[in-house]
């Protein structure tokens, strides 16, 4: 029998202050959506009307051959025109994804106690932790979703300290992946026209995060959001999707998938890795590249997992556009800044489309 939460703090202190999760919600027997999930209707996702599009996905072995700067072109026109593109021959090998998304499902089918020791205030590093939802404590609307935030320093910090469950795979996932990371933002920063040197490459994806996201079957999908409407706040993030889907993005200008301010699915494709330009790389590029807006929907039918990689300068980088990239457009669109305070404002806050933004936004913008 469902537990009966006598008020919204009571439910609030099973699912987000003891640890629960939305899992545990679903695990004690609801048969409804409580209250404080239920979205106001402007929130909602009516897959119905979204458009589910399979984009084409970029040959990443071409960049080794003779379609070389076709490749690089299909990169930056994605970058530009949607913010989102998905990519295969990544280098990152098909068996480790499959892997990946097993131990996501094994770390989140434990016990409340094995998870909740890695909770914010009690977890025994501070690069790793446990919750659920984005910001609970600010949001109107909780999302339903829980996950596990991994911190990348080094090899043995993150073997050291990182859950037992799923520290090999997710550390071999970021390993091979980084790589190819780093290629694609040499791409991107090189079809803007300008020279970056490699330790400020290497500075714009300084801090690296792996993510494993779970999302549990959900009574009233239709009620709900796995994840609100957000733009990432790096530089780029890597996404592995399972077969269910769920990951809607918004269109900013008209493209052959949609029109602008309409939602489309990026349905998963087998073996495939989803890359989406974040907000640091739209304030580097002076808005030449978009930090698309996003979401995610949740299913009645089964729980689904996935596994993001954040890249991000470091908190103490210092970011605004790239001169000469504000030299060839004649306007830098926003202020620079130290990082931390972009963090800060960004985690300070529920999600809100790409409000976050604003907070570096000039006038001239």
């Amino acid at each position: 029998m469902a537990p009966s939460f006598k008020d919204g703090n009571s439910l609030f202190d099973f699912v987000v202050r003891d640890g629960n999760g939305v899992k545990g919600l679903v695990d004690s027997g609801i048969s409804k959506v409580p209250d404080q999930y239920i979205q106001p209707q402007q929130e909602r996702i009516d897959n119905q009307n979204g458009m589910s599009h399979e984009l084409p996905p970029i040959d990443l072995s071409k960049l080794d051959g003779p379609n070389h700067d076709q490749v690089e072109e299909e990169i930056a026109s994605a970058a530009e025109k949607l913010g989102f593109f998905q990519v295969v021959n990544h280098g990152v090998p098909v068996e480790l994804l499959e892997s990946l998304k097993d131990v996501a499902h094994k770390f989140f089918a434990q016990p409340p106690e094995k998870k909740a020791i890695y909770c914010k205030d009690v977890s025994p590093s501070p690069n790793v932790k446990y919750g659920t939802s984005f910001a609970p404590e600010k949001e109107r609307a909780l999302e339903w979703k829980d996950y596990i935030s991994m911190i990348y320093t080094n090899d043995a910090d993150a073997l050291n300290h990182w859950p037992k469950e799923c520290k090999d795979v997710a550390l071999e996932f970021l390993n091979k992946s980084i790589k190819m990371v780093r290629k694609l933002v040499e791409i991107l920063l090189g079809k803007l026209g300008v020279t970056v040197e490699d330790s400020r490459i290497d500075a714009f994806i300084g801090l690296k995060m792996v993510n494993l996201n779970f999302y549990p079957a959900c009574p009233n999908p239709e009620l709900t959001v796995g994840v609100g409407r957000h733009s990432d706040m790096g530089t780029l993030t890597v996404l592995l999707q399972d077969g269910i889907g769920g990951l809607y993005v918004k269109v900013e200008e008209d493209i052959d998938a949609g029109k602008k301010g309409e939602w489309i699915e990026i349905s998963p494709i087998p073996g495939a890795l989803v890359i989406n330009v974040g907000d640091t790389l739209q304030i580097l590029s002076n808005g030449r590249y978009r930090s698309a807006e996003h979401r995610v929907r949740t299913t009645s039918t089964q729980s689904r997992v996935s596994i993001p990689i954040f890249t991000i300068p470091k908190p103490t980088e210092k970011i605004g556009p790239l001169p000469q990239v504000v030299e060839i457009d004649g306007v830098a669109r926003y202020r620079e800044f130290v990082l931390q305070e972009y963090m800060d404002n960004f985690f300070g806050k529920a999600h809100d489309g790409k409000k976050s933004l604003d907070f570096v936004k000039l006038d001239s913008a």
